[in-house]
């Protein structure tokens, strides 16, 4: 829907406002499409599916609306136009399955809507992977692209996918898994450069709980996507729940923005096997207990999960918002 005359300042204010006080993001994305037999072991991984199987694409979708969400993120974290050639698709081809990737978040929510009596809030957010996710390499999860990545060649990767996303008719655009400050700052820099007119959220990914994956401060980071007037909230994905807290706590010192917190099962992804491993996540009723246990407390109102999580953990998750919020009024 865009901004349109909407001050940007306040769209995910209302959009709260309209929700409760919180909102509900989806969970992991591939998680889901493998569990319903999708092969993702590609270097488009969930984007793949916009290809094979866009029906998974849109019953993952309706599974996370069925589970409370009121965003729900498109599969277009590593669709690429360079990503889409690589693979033999014309540019014009590339284009149009980033746009499909919107289009079936779009159909899937009005899928939904024609089940309900009334319209609960729901957003699409087109997601958009950082330019470690386009190499497949894993260093998405390290943010070491070298010295000769530049924010100008950055934002050289990411321009025309942002353009396209940005017209799609998605609610806001989600830059994900940001692995340092360079990529934070090509975003920020051509948000601004290309005049684009819908919100944003930029979050960062970390495995130490004080900066993000490349070393970078988090507080940095944030008060990068702080200075831009497009993004609408700041946050983190990704991200072991135990380092959450924490990282909330740095973000909240810098930054007034609403926070996004959509953390992973607990696991680490190995990218050179690309294989999660040593788990220490928590099962979904006591995940969703440390997002009213702590993180809420800590400054975060838009909540969800990402990779390992499922619909079990975004049901749990909206659940024990809704007694949260359910008390807070009764006590009111």
């Amino acid at each position: 829907m865009g901004l349109g005359g909407q001050e940007t300042s306040s769209f995910v204010s209302d959009f709260l406002e309209k929700c409760g006080g919180y909102a509900v993001l989806d969970g992991g994305f591939a998680t889901e499409l493998e569990r319903h037999g999708a092969d993702l072991n590609d270097p488009l991984w969930s984007a793949k599916c916009l290809i094979s199987s866009p029906h998974l694409v849109r019953r993952v979708h309706l599974d996370y609306l069925d589970a409370g969400a009121n965003v729900i993120i498109t599969a277009s974290y590593q669709a690429t136009i360079q990503g889409f050639e690589a693979k033999g698709f014309s540019k014009e081809e590339a284009k149009a399955l980033i746009r499909k990737s919107v289009e079936i978040a779009i159909e899937a929510r009005e899928i939904y809507y024609d089940k309900l009596q009334s319209r609960r809030p729901v957003l699409v957010a087109a997601s958009v992977g950082s330019y470690g996710a386009y190499l497949a390499d894993g260093s998405e999860y390290s943010g070491n692209y070298g010295d000769a990545v530049t924010v100008e060649t950055l934002k050289d990767f990411h321009r025309e996918r942002v353009q396209i996303l940005a017209n799609s008719g998605a609610d806001l655009i989600a830059f994900e898994t940001t692995p340092n400050k360079i990529e934070a700052k090509a975003y920020a820099e051509l948000l601004e450069e290309e005049g684009i007119d819908i919100p944003a959220w930029f979050s960062f990914t970390s495995k130490d709980g004080i900066n993000v994956v490349s070393g970078d401060s988090i507080s940095e980071c944030a008060s990068i996507a702080d200075s831009c007037k497009q993004v609408v909230a700041v946050g983190i994905n990704c991200t072991p729940p135990r380092f959450i807290h924490g990282l909330v706590s740095s973000i909240r010192k810098v930054t007034s923005k609403p926070i996004v917190i959509y953390p992973n099962s607990g696991e680490t992804y190995d990218g050179l096997t690309k294989q999660w491993v040593q788990s220490s996540g928590e099962v979904d009723e006591e995940f969703a207990d440390i997002v009213i246990g702590k993180w809420r407390e800590a400054g975060a109102s838009l909540f969800g999960g990402c990779c390992r999580t499922t619909p079990n953990t975004i049901r749990a998750i909206s659940r024990v918002l809704s007694n949260k919020s359910s008390a807070i009024n009764e006590d009111a």
